[in-house]
């Protein structure tokens, strides 16, 4: 979850509309059943607004060579803005991801034009947890314990 996968945060509006931006890197802590997920402050006003109203997140974790995804969903716990450390983190991040879209076929040019910071760390309670991979178990309930 931590590698450089696609990470795509979901939020919705009041009236339910659903809205989505890419996250660049997460930080799990499996103890507390707790992710912060890093978005970049550059267009990153709808989904503050939904989680400001709301608190409820999505968060996909997708292999784009397979795509074998997650989803875990849960209630916000704070927005911050990331520090030192986890803009290493994202570093990292963005390295990992880069290596995956190099090899799928991207062309290092479009990285270069990709931007995630500043950014907001986006601190949430995983709640439940979704097999997304496309197929028959899709949609499917896992264990947020396991």
């Amino acid at each position: 979850m931590e590698s450089g996968v696609s990470l795509l945060v979901g939020t919705r509006d009041a009236a339910l509309r659903p809205a989505s931006a890419r996250g660049f890197g997460v930080e799990i802590d499996a103890a507390a059943y707790t992710a912060t997920v890093f978005l970049p402050a550059s267009g990153a006003a709808l989904t503050l607004s939904n989680l400001r109203d709301n608190a409820q997140i999505a968060l996909t974790f997708a292999r784009g060579f397979d795509h074998r995804s997650l989803q875990v969903k849960g209630q916000l716990l704070s927005i911050s803005e990331t520090n030192e450390r986890q803009r290493g983190l994202q570093d990292r991040y963005f390295a990992a991801f880069s290596e995956g879209l190099l090899f799928i076929g991207h062309r290092q040019k479009l990285l270069r034009r990709i931007r995630y910071y500043p950014s907001y760390a986006l601190s949430f309670r995983i709640e439940s947890m979704f097999d997304q991979t496309p197929g028959p178990g899709a949609g499917r309930t896992r264990s947020v314990a396991s």
